[in-house]
């Protein structure tokens, strides 16, 4: 048994065909046998976070899922969790990177990219907090390489003093990138937004009222970026 226990039920997209979906059964799960997580600056509350899913998620996937395809776009995923947007993407033919810095992201993506007949998605360990080329061992290989479309959902829900997610963001992103952050209204969002704009990105910001599942019960804002032109 690995220590912790899963659950596994069909999702709904909205824009989509559902998926099937392997998560923790609960955010009562935690197993760290060989100290990975901890060594990773991962707290027992915060083991389970990257594994259940989260309103957010279901918005960036439903998103995703209508956004229009762009021909030879790169897309990366960061703090991706179960992926969901990821996976939309993946089954409409996108070249998507999915990445996180738990150690069991990538074992779940594999699990539901298999229980949904899938081809295999490509992962990359994206520790935003780590010094750019550190990585633990046994992790998958670091995300390398510039993306034309970086996404992420609830991702602002820790302080950031030192800018480590706009710093990995603007490492990673094309001189043309898009960025797309559903964000459930997290008070760390304002010094994001300064950092994101620091790093010579432009935001518009649309408020969320109807979730991605049919209901209402969402709220929350869609943050998008572009660079700069340097015209």
């Amino acid at each position: 048994m690995p220590g912790y226990q899963t659950t596994q039920a069909q999702v709904p997209i909205d824009g989509a065909e559902s998926l099937l979906i392997c998560s923790l059964l609960d955010r009562q799960q935690y197993a760290d046998p060989r100290g990975e997580a901890a060594a990773l600056g991962i707290s027992s509350a915060a083991w389970p976070l990257f594994g259940v899913l989260w309103p957010s998620a279901f918005e960036l996937a439903a998103r995703m899922a209508r956004r229009p395809m762009v021909a030879s776009e790169r897309i990366l995923e960061v703090g991706c969790g179960l992926a969901l947007a990821s996976l939309v993407s993946h089954r409409r033919g996108a070249d998507v990177t999915a990445s996180d810095c738990h150690p069991l992201a990538s074992f779940f993506l594999s699990r539901n990219v298999g229980l949904n007949g899938l081809l295999p998605l490509r992962y990359r360990h994206g520790d935003w907090q780590a010094q750019a080329g550190a990585l633990p061992h046994g992790a998958a290989p670091a995300v390398q390489g510039r993306f034309d479309l970086i996404i992420g959902s609830d991702v602002l829900y820790e302080r950031d003093e030192a800018g480590h997610l706009p710093d990995f963001i603007d490492r990673h992103a094309s001189a043309s990138a898009e960025v797309l952050i559903v964000d459930p209204n997290r008070g760390n969002r304002v010094a994001f937004n300064r950092r994101m704009r620091q790093a010579g990105f432009v935001l518009q910001e649309t408020r969320l009222g109807t979730g991605a599942t049919g209901t209402d019960g969402y709220r929350g804002r869609l943050l998008r970026y572009t660079k700069e032109s340097d015209d």
